[in-house]
This record gives C-alpha cells, sequence and structure tokens, in this order.
C-alpha cells in the first residue's frame, strides 16, 4: 500500500501543481484584464446621464458670467506669469512707478501762500483737464502729483498771479483706473486701482477668496489683461498664477502690479458627481489637481454594504460623446493596482449600483 502511494504521489503530484499554477495564472491575468472597461456610447448622451447630473449640479451656485468669461478665456492668448513678463517686458516695470492722474479722479490742491485759491475736491475731467482758480483749464491726464504741482506752480508764475508757489496735490479720490474681481471672491465687482496697489490687493479689495466646503481648493488663477488700451493695438491675454502658491506666500513673483481694466478671475473648483451605492453621494470639490476612483469614493464615504463594488461605472462626456468606464475597484484596492486606478475628470458622474447578491 505505502508503494502504491508513493507511485501516485509521483506520477499526480506533478500534475497537480502544474494545473494549480495554471490556475492561479488565470485568475490573476483575469483580475489584471478586467480592471477597466471602456465603453463608448454611440449618438447623443442619455437623457438620464443629463438629466442626473442637472439634478446634481443644482447644489452648486455659479454665475452665468462664469460660463461666459470661461469660453473667452479658451479663445485668448495665455501665459505664465514669467511668459507675459518675458513677451512684453515693456510692462515689466510700468505700474511700479508714481501713480499717474487720470480721467475722473479727485484731486486735493494746496497753494500754501494763498490759502482762498487752495481746492480740497477737483475733478480731473474725462478728457484729462482740471480747471482751477486764476489759470483755467489745464491738462494733467497721465501726470504724476508732482508733475502737476510744478505745472500749477509754473502757470501761477507766468500768469504773474504769484511767483515761486509752493503747491501740493493728492489723490483723494481714485477713479479713472480700475479692475474686476470675478469668480470665487466674496464681493465680485469693479473696484479703483490706487497708487502701485499688486493682485493680492485686488483680492483683497474683493473680500478675499470665497473658500467654503462646496469649492475646495483653488490652485489656479488669472488675470485678463488689455493692452495698448485705447490704441488700434488694443488686445487681450490670459496671465495664469498658482494662487495657492502666492497665497500661501511660496509664490511672490506672481504678486504683479494691477493695470487699468484687469480682470482678476478665480475660478471656482471643479468638481465631480458621484452617486448610488456610496454613503453621502453627492457633488465633490477637487481638493487637489488629481483624484482616482478609490479617492473619490473615499470622499463619499466610501460603499455601503449592497454597493456592487467591482461594477462601479465612470460616465464621461468627451466631445459631446458618452463614455462609460467600468471599473473592478476591489482589483485596485486588493490586488496592488493603485496605479490602474482611474483618474477623475471634471464633470465625471460616478455611479455606484446595488448588489443583488
Amino acid at each position: 500500500m505505502y508503494v502504491w502511494k508513493r507511485v501516485l504521489r509521483r506520477r499526480f503530484l506533478p500534475l497537480i501543481t502544474a494545473a494549480l499554477l495554471v490556475f492561479f495564472f488565470v485568475v490573476a491575468c483575469g483580475v489584471a484584464g478586467n480592471v477597466v472597461k471602456i465603453t463608448e456610447v454611440e449618438g447623443n448622451p442619455s437623457n438620464d446621464l443629463k438629466e442626473n447630473l442637472q439634478e446634481l449640479r443644482k447644489k452648486i451656485t455659479q454665475k452665468d458670467h462664469d460660463e461666459v468669461l470661461s469660453s473667452i478665456i479658451e479663445k485668448t492668448p495665455q501665459f505664465t506669469v514669467s511668459e507675459y513678463l518675458l513677451q512684453y517686458p515693456e510692462y515689466r516695470g510700468l505700474a511700479a512707478g508714481d501713480y499717474k492722474v487720470g480721467g475722473y479722479d479727485v484731486l486735493s490742491i494746496t497753494i500754501y501762500e494763498e490759502k482762498e485759491l487752495s481746492r480740497e475736491s477737483v475733478r480731473v475731467s474725462g478728457d484729462g483737464y482740471l480747471s482751477f482758480p486764476l489759470i483755467g483749464r489745464l491738462r494733467v491726464a497721465d501726470m504724476t502729483t508732482a508733475e502737476i504741482e510744478k505745472l500749477v506752480s509754473r502757470q501761477m508764475a507766468e500768469g504773474q498771479y504769484l511767483f515761486d508757489a509752493h503747491v501740493s496735490v493728492m489723490v483723494v479720490k481714485y477713479e479713472s483706473q480700475k479692475f474686476s474681481a470675478l469668480g470665487a471672491v466674496k464681493s465680485p465687482g469693479n473696484y479703483p486701482i490706487q497708487a502701485r496697489e499688486r493682485v493680492l490687493d485686488g483680492i483683497g479689495k474683493a473680500g478675499g477668496i470665497d473658500i467654503g466646503k462646496e469649492n475646495g481648493e483653488i490652485q489656479e488663477a488669472m488675470i485678463i489683461r488689455t493692452l495698448n488700451i485705447g490704441r488700434e493695438a488694443e488686445t487681450k491675454i490670459v496671465i495664469k498664477f498658482d494662487l495657492s502658491g502666492l497665497l500661501k506666500g511660496s509664490d511672490q513673483n506672481s504678486n504683479i502690479f494691477l493695470a487699468d481694466r484687469d480682470v482678476i478671475y478665480i475660478p471656482r473648483a471643479d468638481f465631480f458627481y458621484i452617486m448610488g451605492e456610496v454613503k453621502n453621494p453627492g457633488s465633490y470639490a477637487f481638493t487637489k489637481k488629481d483624484i482616482t476612483i478609490v479617492e473619490a469614493i473615499s470622499m463619499a464615504g466610501g460603499f455601503t454594504p449592497i454597493a456592487a463594488r467591482n461594477k462601479t461605472r465612470i460616465v464621461r462626456l468627451e466631445n459631446e460623446k458618452e463614455k462609460i468606464y467600468n471599473v473592478n475597484v476591489d482589483a485596485i484596492t486588493k490586488s496592488g493596482k493603485i496605479i490602474q486606478s482611474v483618474p477623475i475628470k471634471p464633470n465625471d458622474l460616478i455611479v455606484v449600483p446595488e448588489s443583488f447578491f
């Protein structure tokens, strides 16, 4: 009997071992091959998808002008701050000098020798002139306050009204140059540019960044700048900057001077949507640039006990076509295949169906 056992062991053990190796190989290949399966839906996106996205997006309040701005930005030449300063070196120090008076600014002009000639509020006309006693209209557009002081003193002397007058000029209300702040700021709107103001000053005037739970951390912002204002060569460009780095103090190069008609645009954070058998379905902001399917499910509280984990779907619209990613989440998490974890893109809809077994 013992001899027969030895014979059977010698004959069949290699065969059994080989069979087991083949079995495990097939299983492993099956897991690896079925992590993600992509299906492209022919025709227009399904009505169900559109309705689901519309329902989930009701939780997000975005201004219509954000979408209009986004479409304009896509068609406008775009630069980083470094590329902008390299491409347009003439603008590098343009805003760094003393403030230049323009139309609708309000000035305070003091004549120390003759107090009755002083004026507390002198508005510059739209075409750049001001009116002052004895000397009449003076063009002051594009002049600094120091230059206006010298001009008034000289006109007083030439008219033989007052020789060597000591004149002081101050801007009491800035109205000639304005910028706009739009998007994820607490108080969107138009604001005057005062002397030597930078991007951080502009964001501060708009109340700061609107960082709510629904907005997440906004990584990038931009300035829409108008070059050659009022000239035939007038054009717009987009200057992108690292908002997160600027706010944290690690990227002060982005804190450039503001210019007339600048638009500081802080895009609201991108969102993805998740529905079905997760603990907290709804809309979620991108808290960082790259989020995987595993991280997205974790943000939604994880799967419910009845979730069909291996039938998770990502529904994505690409070029007006609906593409479905069937994801075997267990194959990613349990088999150490995190590298195969599908990255989530803005506006993705993640659907986790119910398991019937």
